[in-house]
């Protein structure tokens, strides 16, 4: 099975989302999560602070990821990894291919015309509220 992951990055106010504006197809200039494939043999966790750190310059020193689900597509034989972490503190971000945006996080996610993943980005954006509102620390750098 393929994986590949997606990055959900809140600012240390944890009001907004780091989003990339899709460059090529699929959803070619919509938003979406920063993230990339996972290399064969590669740790889940280490491919994420690898593809973070290559499309903006976010090292594990800037923030801790936790994967809060993985999605499996079964058809194209496929996972999807998802993490959320809240930078410590404040970064200039480095851009690879996408341009780098923060959204506010009271946006719509489910807006299928300026966000990519046909609503599942909405569902993401929920699922680290979730998360964010369970965690009596936030999510804090180690």
């Amino acid at each position: 099975m393929k994986k590949s992951n997606l990055i959900i990055v809140y600012n240390q106010k944890e009001d907004k989302i780091l989003m990339c504006k899709r460059a090529k197809e699929p959803f070619k200039g919509k938003f979406n999560f920063v993230g990339g494939k996972v290399k064969q043999n590669e740790d889940e966790l280490h491919a994420a602070y690898r593809e973070l750190q290559e499309e903006t310059g976010i090292t594990n020193e800037d923030i801790k990821l936790i994967n809060i689900m993985n999605i499996q597509y079964q058809i194209v034989d496929t996972e999807l990894e998802v993490f959320v972490g809240k930078l410590n503190k404040n970064l200039v971000l480095i851009e690879e291919v996408n341009k780098l945006y923060w959204i506010d996080k009271e946006e719509n996610f489910f807006d299928r015309d300026k966000f990519a993943g046909d609503g599942n980005i909405g569902c993401m954006v929920k699922q680290a509220e979730i998360y964010l509102s369970t965690k009596e620390d936030k999510i804090y750098v180690r």
